[in-house]
């Protein structure tokens, strides 16, 4: 059996070198009529630019993307700083006119985009013609060898049931060199999806081909991403299948967040583009979807006729109605375990991590600060950009509509849910995006902790103190310390994963959905009054 894992890990190994690999292959040059058609489709009205562009990658010489991406980076900054200083040599003169025809010249966007959208047509080599083949030698041996490793693991060692024996006695899961190595690789990737597209494009050249089968187009940066998601949570999930093989609840959660992410995350926005509507994933709900309110998507939306109002209403009716109805009858689980796509990469991929949630005090007390930040900064921003969309301003209450969408998407959206959110699974657990920085957690849990009616329920007559619990956990909650004293476990963070009942051996733990007699009373709590927590319980 370690023959096999070994020749699996090999493969895997393999397909991930290659795949990184593809980087740093490959040319990319324009010739002047490609180069006239780019500027036409994108209406660029600059000579500048034009003129910039032509001198950097007009070119016979097949330059390495860095080189190329360099390239069109100081021909972005060389257009726009000629404008910029007319805007300002106009601004001194008092020449308004003159300083508002300027703005129309400069380049709107990211240098990244521009540097991106160039070289997905100036690609050239062996990546780009023969597509299918590198992706047999990159996901093909990367899929392969991860299931030839993690089968042996869990078919033919140990019976059913878990137990925290072993976990922290590997690198790869005790925070050791390979847990670091998985962390810098995973940042990285996330460094370059999100800030350096244009540096992997080669990667949207082996999706290419699938990507136009589904939406009709070529692969963008996130389509590699979104397909790369799915393919590593099937992957993780036959993990997860055998691993708690014995519990009923596991599989169908398992199964639940897989067919929500693969269908409802992927397929239908990738066919509904391919239908010239807006792709929209409509299990997404606000504020999660942060930018659902914001004035492009909004524009879009209202530009699509009767598909695109059904989604704006759909939107809003899932987060105001919806989400806390669900969130009464069957606690932030029925989102965060069973449909979030954050979840259920968190589960499958993250599942080795699980024990390294903080279940400190003080990383109790920074959550609970940390995520309803973010919410409110979340509705703040939401506030300001509806304000300046619908009153034609750019600003409210001095804070500016674009500056607050750009920093929110900035620290949020990129580095916190991306970077840090999932990078950081090695090291800090697999929950550490739904923990302490998605507001859609904070505002799911909020509805859990003072009205809903699931809770899990303890009995701590039989709890012989493991510590299996507390310490499989994703949530940093010390889940012994309730089961010892028999008290229901209703924190606003648990995301009713079940999988401290799946590891307990004595079956102390249960995931209930009953009426709310029996659940601590919120302002008790608050107030500091005397809670007798067995006479609730023992009353339920």
């Amino acid at each position: 059996m370690k023959a096999i894992k070994y020749i699996g890990l090999v493969l895997f190994l393999i397909g991930l070198s290659i795949f990184t690999g593809t980087i740093f292959t490959g040319g990319f040059n324009l010739t002047s009529s490609e180069l006239d058609s780019f500027i036409k489709n994108q209406n660029y009205k600059s000579e500048v630019i034009k003129e910039e562009l032509s001198k950097a990658v007009v070119t016979s010489e097949e330059l390495n993307i860095f080189d190329f991406s360099s390239r069109v980076r100081n021909a972005y900054k060389a257009s726009n700083d000629h404008y910029d200083a007319l805007i300002a040599k106009y601004d001194a003169e008092k020449n308004w006119d003159k300083k508002g025809e300027q703005y129309q010249y400069r380049i709107s966007g990211k240098p990244h985009t521009l540097s991106y959208n160039l070289a997905k047509i100036a690609g050239k080599g062996y990546i780009k013609e023969n597509a299918g083949l590198i992706w047999w030698l990159t996901f093909g041996l990367g899929i392969i060898g991860a299931l030839l490793f993690i089968l042996p693991n869990y078919i033919l060692l140990g019976r059913p049931g878990i137990k925290n024996n072993g976990i922290y006695l590997e690198s790869s899961t005790n925070r050791g060199a390979i847990a670091w190595l998985v962390l810098v690789y995973l940042v990285a990737f996330y460094l370059l999806l999100y800030f350096m597209p244009d540096y992997v494009v080669n990667w949207t050249y082996i999706l290419d081909p699938i990507s136009k089968a589904l939406n009709g187009g070529a692969a963008s940066q996130w389509f590699v991403y979104g397909f790369l998601y799915c393919v590593i949570m099937i992957v993780m999930a036959a993990r997860m299948y055998i691993k708690y093989r014995h519990n009923k609840y596991q599989i169908i959660r398992t199964t639940s967040v897989l067919f929500f992410q693969i269908v409802f995350a992927f397929l239908i926005p990738e066919i509904m583009t391919s239908l010239n509507m807006p792709g929209y994933d409509f299990k997404n709900a606000f504020p999660l979807d942060y930018d659902f309110f914001f004035d492009w998507n909004l524009n879009s939306l209202k530009n699509s006729g009767a598909i695109g109002l059904f989604i704006l209403v759909w939107g809003i009716v899932l987060t105001l109605i919806i989400v806390p109805v669900m969130v009464y009858f069957f606690g932030k689980r029925w989102y965060c375990s069973w449909v979030c796509g954050c979840g259920g990469l968190a589960e499958t991929l993250g599942d080795p991590y699980r024990q390294h949630s903080d279940k400190s005090l003080n990383a109790w007390k920074l959550e609970r600060w940390l995520i309803h930040s973010v919410l409110v900064f979340s509705l703040v921003m939401t506030i300001v950009t509806l304000y300046c969309y619908f009153s034609g301003t750019q600003s409210f209450l001095g804070i500016k509509s674009e500056w607050i969408k750009d920093t929110y998407s900035f620290l949020i959206g990129s580095w916190f849910a991306g970077v840090i959110g999932t990078g950081f699974y090695p090291i800090f657990g697999n929950r550490v995006w739904c923990r302490f920085g998605c507001p859609l957690a904070a505002y799911l849990g909020l509805v859990q902790r003072f009205k809903s009616r699931f809770r899990i329920t303890t009995n701590g007559g039989q709890c012989i103190s493991c510590g299996n619990c507390s310490t499989y956990c994703e949530q940093g909650i010390d889940v012994r310390a309730y089961a010892q004293k028999g008290e229901n476990i209703v924190r606003s963070s648990c995301v009713g994963c079940g999988v401290c009942s799946a590891v307990c051996p004595r079956g102390v733990l249960k995931l209930e959905n009953g009426p709310e007699k029996g659940r601590i009373n919120p302002t008790d709590v608050l107030l500091g009054n005397d809670v007798d927590l067995m006479k609730l319980v023992n009353e339920k």
